[in-house]
């Protein structure tokens, strides 16, 4: 099953963090910042966040400073940025919101219905993409793996080695016919030593 996404809610008021928790907390899981530059510093630790949900009005780094800086991480440069503002809702500063790097901008008071299902979808855009990603990653280890074990196959058929494969009691269970060859050529010691081995090569690897 694909894992929740992780949203970074910013806000300077507790009680739109609270609306957006209500409205959003069954579905993702919901990280909250009171502040651009608590968003920062969060930004900047963890590299799981897949969508922001961002104020424009807050003291300090208003919404569009805060987004100009979050393009700036070099990890969240994709991250998708959704505003969200009861205040600057013209042309202008949507505009304005586009430029720093903003995918959409949603203007109080909204449809919870709405923001929830927008969300759901900027939010599968990088999920899918991970996705993808370890799909891809997986796919070069298989490969590289084949490549390794033919390279070990032709490397084997060149030497004489002999496999034996042996129980979790140590009782054997399969042996190459390499095996019987290196055995019967061993010296009387030797012999001697793998003595039980060759018998049962002799009695069950012929079977």
């Amino acid at each position: 099953m694909p894992r929740k996404a992780n949203i970074l809610v910013v806000d300077d008021k507790p009680a739109n963090l609270l609306a957006m928790e209500a409205v959003l907390g069954s579905e993702h899981n919901l990280v909250l910042a009171g502040s651009g530059e608590e968003a920062l510093a969060l930004l900047r630790a963890r590299r799981d966040i897949d969508l922001i949900l961002l104020d424009v009005q807050m003291p300090g780094l208003d919404g569009f400073e805060t987004a100009l800086q979050v393009r700036a991480v070099e990890h969240c440069r994709e991250v998708p940025i959704i505003f969200v503002t009861a205040v600057y809702t013209e042309d202008p500063f949507i505009r304005r919101g586009y430029e720093v790097g903003g995918i959409d901008y949603f203007s109080k008071p909204f449809d919870p219905e709405v923001l929830r299902m927008k969300v759901a979808v900027y939010a599968s855009f990088r999920l899918k993409a991970e996705l993808l990603r370890e799909r891809e990653l997986h796919l070069r280890e298989s490969e590289e793996l084949l490549r390794a074990g033919r390279k070990l196959a032709a490397l084997l058929e060149t030497l004489p080695v002999g496999v034996l494969i042996a129980d979790i009691d140590g009782r054997m269970r399969q042996a190459t016919a390499e095996v019987g060859r290196i055995l019967r050529s061993s010296d009387a010691e030797a012999a001697d030593a793998y003595g039980e081995v060759l018998r049962w090569w002799e009695l069950e690897g012929q079977a």
